[in-house]
């Protein structure tokens, strides 16, 4: 048994959580929810809305190179360099203010 969940459902049940209102933005909400609907489109497969797998499963950043750092890796890179790390390893969801990379 399957609920759909528009994207307003989404990003309300992420808002109104005490426990993981603080893991995304609102346009990262926004982001993430498209990304998955756009998956579920392309691949004729349902996804089902668990809130804490989605919170273990991505989180999001400032951008690329903040990610590369908190990944450890040493040396210094330019943001396109990390992006291009970035999309060599996971999936990477930008948006206006940030990114959600899936977790690797």
């Amino acid at each position: 048994m399957q609920q759909m969940v528009s994207e307003y459902d989404f990003i309300q049940a992420f808002l109104t959580s005490d426990t993981y209102k603080n893991n995304f933005s609102y346009d990262g909400l926004k982001a993430l929810y498209e990304y998955l609907t756009e998956y579920e489109d392309s691949t004729g497969e349902q996804i089902e809305f668990d809130m804490i797998a989605l919170c273990c499963d991505y989180s999001e950043y400032h951008n690329a190179k903040e990610v590369y750092e908190a990944y450890d890796n040493r040396g210094i890179v330019n943001e396109e360099e990390a992006m291009e790390w970035l999309e060599g390893n996971t999936t990477v969801i930008p948006f206006e203010g940030g990114i959600i990379i899936q977790q690797f």
